[in-house]
């Protein structure tokens, strides 16, 4: 009983602890002793991001600490002038802020994405952002971080979840470009991360015939490049004139482009994207989506559970995504877990 009691308060005194060094408020995930955000949805004095997707970086912050990656991407999305003052973060090195210790490390997710590691009086918690376990050609592969407490993502947080192997995905897409060789091949891929991904898929399956982008694609993937992933020759997708100049080419756009007239100057085009939710198939059905390519940039399910274990961590808070599952996950597996409910994210990078 006294063993039990004393369990008890330590969780307990561990528990205030974790929300004293980091809580949810309406700007975002706040850290009191160092007085900074973690991927703040409005702005804030200081402000630490985990990756450029919109819906975890925003313009308009007073000083925004990011690795280089993340940084360029910003300013290549909202313009040079996004924040009043930047700094980089080198990755695995341990900076101050106030008297708390910040390291970022690789999330595995697009190029520049970073876990923000917080540690104060002993308590180190994970902000894991968003995250891929499986290892890809365009950008740094995650590194497990040893914690007490991990943040994470639950995009694809329920069993019915598991991605094929992305190889397999991209031989699909050239298996029906060489069956097809008269119609070309339009392929939805979000702009940042995911695009460039499908590229280098391509190049990697020996693919070596020109791909064309759309133009919302072509500064990132210039960017990517710039950085040292080689996406081979890329062509814009702005040909005017006869339909047939674009036969048997493998077209990559923005989902949204697809639903406008763009996409009509192509020869009775496949439609393909890629995404984690083309696992369900009625949502590809109901997309008018003839070639489905399960392609993620976040974790699945056995990605979640797996690195949730690695940690180590005694205590996980869940956030956007299918919370609840993961959380029960937690609870059978004797680790405590609740929900964050942290607003304003997306799926910009599925």
């Amino acid at each position: 009983m006294q063993q039990a009691s004393r369990a008890g308060i330590s969780d307990y005194l561990q528990g205030m602890r974790a929300s004293d060094l980091l809580h949810s408020r309406p700007e975002g995930l706040y850290c009191p002793p160092g007085d900074f955000f973690i991927d703040p949805v409005r702005p804030v004095n200081r402000a630490l991001i985990t990756h450029g997707h919109s819906d975890h970086a925003r313009s308009g912050h007073r000083s925004v600490l990011a690795t280089q990656q993340t940084l360029d991407i910003m300013g290549l999305r909202y313009g040079e002038d996004f924040a009043g003052t930047t700094q980089a973060a080198a990755l695995d090195q341990t900076m101050a802020l106030n008297d708390v210790s910040v390291t970022f490390h690789p999330a595995g997710h697009v190029l520049g994405s970073a876990q923000i590691a917080v540690e104060h009086k002993g308590m180190r918690i994970v902000a894991s952002g968003d995250y891929k376990r499986h290892k890809h050609a365009t950008c740094k592969s995650f590194e497990p971080v040893k914690c007490d407490l991990f943040i994470t993502e639950a995009t694809f947080g329920l069993p019915v979840f598991r991605h094929p192997p992305d190889t397999e995905e991209i031989a699909r897409l050239l298996k029906s470009a060489a069956q097809f060789p008269e119609r070309s091949h339009l392929v939805g891929a979000y702009a940042l991360g995911k695009a460039q991904r499908v590229m280098r898929l391509l190049r990697d399956a020996g693919y070596d015939r020109p791909i064309y982008i759309h133009g919302a694609l072509a500064k990132l993937s210039e960017y990517y490049q710039s950085q040292g992933i080689d996406l081979g020759t890329l062509e814009p997708a702005t040909v005017e004139g006869g339909k047939g100049d674009f036969a048997g080419a493998i077209v990559v756009g923005p989902p949204s482009a697809f639903a406008d007239r763009w996409a009509r100057r192509f020869p009775d085009p496949i439609s393909c994207f890629a995404s984690g939710w083309m696992r369900i198939r009625q949502r590809a059905k109901q997309g008018g989506v003839e070639l489905p390519l399960i392609i993620s940039d976040h974790a699945d399910w056995d990605e979640l559970t797996g690195t949730i274990k690695e940690t180590g961590a005694g205590e996980i808070w869940v956030t956007h995504g299918r919370e609840e599952a993961l959380v029960r996950w937690c609870e059978l597996e004797g680790i405590a877990a609740r929900p964050l409910h942290l607003v304003g994210y997306e799926d910009e990078g599925d």
